[in-house]
């Protein structure tokens, strides 16, 4: 009997545990379930919103283009800028890089070297030695047309600029000036020549091509001058580059003009064709400044305007940068755009010289701003809209 009741007892305490099993486990599977069904109540609400968004997607993207016309418009400090660098734009095209004005040979050689003492062809020297008051009381020798007949050089007084290598604004620094010391003129194709005094028909002293000379000892002569002839010849060296300067600087604004660098050593007809349609050393460097005075002007009212970036204000540093750049490319625009019609309205009513105000480099650098500005703002832009569309899917905002 005592038996049977324990088995009983066994039996009733597993039938109980077996309940509190089954209340634990429908306990959790009802725990379960109430989160099963508020995430899916969450999923709802969440894809609810992404679709309201999705259908009101376009009044989203416009309120975000509206409000990034709104942080990059400019406001009345900005205008300030605007009309600041559209005015430095113009003093800059009208005082400070216009075209020089082209003069004669002999107006451009007093200008540069002032009350110096007059060259003239007193040549006797040996050859490739000339002596320190050869080189600085005779012209360059590289100028010499006289004989030029006679080894078929073809040169004259606009042509030789263009066929001699003294006178290439880059090779010239090495050929003019080993000319200048050894008294030779070395030819656009490498050749070299000997420069003596001659006498013309009219019994004039000029210098006079003579005979054919060796390019190598003309470089070896020069190098001999410089390291072995002590300060005498260090002196003449000296002297010869500084006549080398003033001779380029001289004919640099003259009327036949010198030049672009290396293109006389292939073509010296095309290097002197484009000097007469106006692509010379002097008018590029007259381009090369007017371009970077422009970008000096934009680079200081790009820096000035950059102080006054508001964090509070607007979204990112790139955004106010697009405030910048508006400035910089509409000041660009308006300084460029009224130079060529005062040029053209000037040159139409009989005024010439207005066309030495042209800003080329100006009107270059207008072109690029305009391009890379609004590349550049187009991706700021494309940025703001869609950060700002994607920050709303996320739900951030």
């Amino acid at each position: 009997m005592i038996i049977g009741k324990r088995e009983f007892l066994r039996e009733k305490l597993v039938v109980i545990l077996s309940f509190e099993e089954l209340r634990m486990r429908r306990r959790a599977l009802s725990e379960q379930s109430e989160k099963t069904l508020e995430n899916m109540e969450l999923i709802a609400a969440e894809s609810k919103r992404v679709a309201n968004l999705a259908q009101s997607s376009q009044i989203l993207i416009d309120n975000l283009e509206k409000e990034f016309e709104s942080q990059t418009g400019l406001n009345g400090r900005d205008i300030g800028f605007l009309f600041f660098a559209t005015a430095l734009q113009c003093l800059r095209q009208y005082l400070l890089t216009g075209f020089e004005e082209r003069l004669t040979d002999d107006k451009a050689a007093r200008i540069v070297k002032g009350n110096a003492v007059k060259e003239s062809s007193n040549r006797l020297h040996k050859w490739y030695w000339p002596s320190f008051e050869e080189i600085s009381l005779n012209p360059v020798p590289y100028d010499a047309q006289f004989g030029s007949p006679n080894f078929g050089l073809g040169l004259s007084g606009k042509s030789h600029r263009f066929k001699t290598l003294g006178h290439d604004p880059l090779l010239g620094w090495v050929f003019g000036t080993s000319n200048i010391v050894t008294s030779t003129l070395t030819a656009w194709d490498l050749s070299s020549y000997h420069i003596k005094t001659g006498i013309t028909a009219r019994g004039d002293s000029r210098d006079k091509i003579t005979n054919r000379a060796d390019t190598s000892k003309v470089f070896y002569y020069t190098k001999e001058r410089l390291l072995n002839d002590g300060i005498e010849g260090k002196i003449a060296v000296g002297t010869a580059l500084i006549k080398q300067w003033t001779h380029l600087k001289s004919d640099e604004y003259s009327k036949a003009g010198i030049p672009v660098p290396i293109i006389n050593t292939v073509s010296p007809n095309m290097a002197q064709k484009l000097a007469e349609y106006g692509v010379d050393i002097g008018n590029i460097k007259t381009v090369g400044k007017q371009a970077s005075m422009a970008i000096l002007i934009n680079t200081m009212i790009a820096m000035i305007h950059g102080l006054f970036f508001d964090q509070t204000k607007y979204n990112s540093w790139s955004v106010y940068e697009v405030k910048t750049r508006k400035i910089l490319s509409y000041s660009n625009a308006i300084a460029s755009a009224s130079n060529v019609i005062y040029v053209a309205a000037s040159a139409y009513a009989g005024n010439a010289e207005a066309v030495r105000k042209l800003d080329i480099g100006g009107l270059i650098v207008t072109i690029y701003r305009l391009v890379s500005d609004i590349n550049f703002i187009n991706q700021v832009k494309e940025e703001f809209i869609f950060g700002g569309f994607n920050k709303l899917i996320q739900g951030e905002d």
